[in-house]
C-alpha cells in the first residue's frame, strides 16, 4: 500500500492538472465569445460598432437589423459549426491512422465535393444544385475510396485516398482550365473556402452539435483505437467495425463542412493537434469537443479577417487560415517536442 505522502502528492497533481484544464477551458469559451461579439460588430458594409451593439441590447434600427440577423449572425454561426466540423473531423481522422498530420481532406473527400461543384459551376448551375453536385461527388468519393482500400487497413486506405485527392485535384484543374471566364471566380473562392457559400448554417450547425455529443459518448473506442492495434485486441474491440464507422463519420463531417463552405484547409489540422498540446492529453472527453471549440473560433476570427483586412473586398476565408495556419502549425510542432500524455491521462 502507498504511503500517505505518494497518495496526497498524486492527489495534488491532478488537482492541478484538472484546475488547469478548466481554466483553459474557460479561456477556450471567453475567447469564443469574444470572436463572436466582435464578428457581429465588425464588417464592410459600413456601419459602426455602437450602432451594432445597440441592435444587440434592443434598438429597433431596420437597416443595422437586416446586416446584423440576415448577413452577419447566419455566416458567423457558420463559421463556428463548419470549423467545429473540420475540428472533429480532424480529430477522428488523427485517431484512425494514429497520425497527429493526418487532416480531414486526405481521404479525398474535398476532391470529390470538388469535381461535384465545380462541373454544375460550369453548366451554370443554381446554388441548391451546386451543393447537391458538392455531396454527390463527396460521397462518390468515400465509397470508391472505401470500395478501393478495403480490407487493408488503414496504410492502404490512405494510399487509396491520396491517389483519389490527387486524381480529383487534376480534373479540377483541367475543368478550371476550360471554364468560361465569367465563371472562374466563383470556382475559386469555393475551391480556396468561403463561408458565403453557407448561406442557411442550420444543417452544419445540427451537425457539429450531434458530432460532439457522439465523440464524446465514444471517446473510450477512440481512445483505444488511438492507442494502436495491439491495445484494441487485448481489451477486445472490434478493430475493423470501429475503423469504418470513424471512417465515415470523418468522412460525412468533411462532406457537409466542404458543401457548406467549399474546401478550407488547416483547421482540421492543427486544431487537435493544438487541443492535445494545451491540454496535455489526448483523451477523446476533453479533445473532441474543445478541439470543435477552438476550430469554430478560428474560422469564425480568420473570415473575420477576411471580412475587413481589404474591405470592402473580401479575401477567400481559406486562403487566411493557410497563411495562419502554416506558422501556426509549425510553432505547435516546436512546442509539442515531448509530446501529448496517452489517452485516458
Amino acid at each position: 500500500m502507498p504511503p500517505n505522502g505518494d497518495r496526497r502528492a498524486r492527489a495534488e497533481t491532478a488537482f492541478r492538472s484538472s484546475a488547469r484544464r478548466w481554466l483553459l477551458a474557460g479561456a477556450l469559451l471567453a475567447l469564443a465569445a469574444g470572436v463572436l461579439l466582435l464578428s457581429l460588430a465588425t464588417g464592410s458594409a459600413g456601419i459602426r460598432a455602437e450602432r451594432m451593439l445597440h441592435v444587440l441590447t434592443g434598438s429597433s434600427d431596420p437597416v443595422a437589423r437586416s446586416v446584423l440577423f440576415e448577413l452577419r449572425l447566419p455566416r458567423v454561426v457558420a463559421g463556428f459549426a463548419v470549423g467545429g466540423l473540420l475540428a472533429l473531423a480532424g480529430v477522428l481522422m488523427q485517431a484512425l491512422f494514429r497520425n497527429a498530420l493526418a487532416d480531414p481532406y486526405v481521404l479525398g473527400v474535398s476532391g470529390g465535393a470538388a469535381v461535384g461543384a465545380i462541373v454544375a459551376m460550369a453548366l451554370g448551375a443554381a446554388l441548391a444544385l451546386v451543393q447537391v453536385s458538392a455531396v454527390i461527388g463527396a460521397f462518390g468519393s468515400i465509397l470508391a475510396v472505401y470500395a478501393l482500400g478495403r480490407g487493408g487497413g488503414t496504410a492502404r486506405l490512405l494510399l487509396v485516398g491520396i491517389a483519389m485527392a490527387s486524381a480529383c485535384g487534376a480534373l479540377v484543374t483541367v475543368l478550371l482550365a476550360l471554364a468560361d471566364a465569367s465563371q472562374l471566380r466563383g470556382m475559386i473562392f469555393w475551391l480556396a473556402g468561403d463561408l458565403e457559400w453557407a448561406g442557411s448554417p442550420l444543417a452544419s450547425s445540427i451537425a457539429a452539435a450531434v458530432a460532439v455529443a457522439v465523440a464524446v459518448f465514444l471517446a473510450r473506442p477512440l481512445n483505444v483505437l488511438a492507442a494502436g492495434e495491439l491495445r484494441a485486441r487485448s481489451v477486445g474491440l472490434e478493430l475493423e467495425a470501429w475503423r469504418l464507422i470513424v471512417y465515415v463519420a470523418a468522412a460525412a463531417l468533411t462532406a457537409v463542412a466542404v458543401v457548406s463552405a467549399g474546401t478550407i484547409g488547416f483547421v482540421g489540422l492543427i486544431t487537435p493537434h493544438a487541443i492535445r498540446v494545451l491540454f496535455r492529453t489526448s483523451d477523446h472527453r476533453i479533445v473532441a469537443p474543445a478541439a470543435a471549440l477552438l476550430g469554430g473560433t478560428l474560422l469564425a476570427a480568420a473570415d473575420l479577417a477576411a471580412r475587413t483586412i481589404v474591405s470592402p473586398r473580401e479575401l477567400p476565408v481559406g486562403a487566411v487560415t493557410a497563411l495562419l495556419g502554416a506558422p501556426i502549425f509549425i510553432l505547435l510542432l516546436r512546442t509539442a517536442a515531448r509530446g501529448p500524455k496517452q489517452p485516458g491521462a
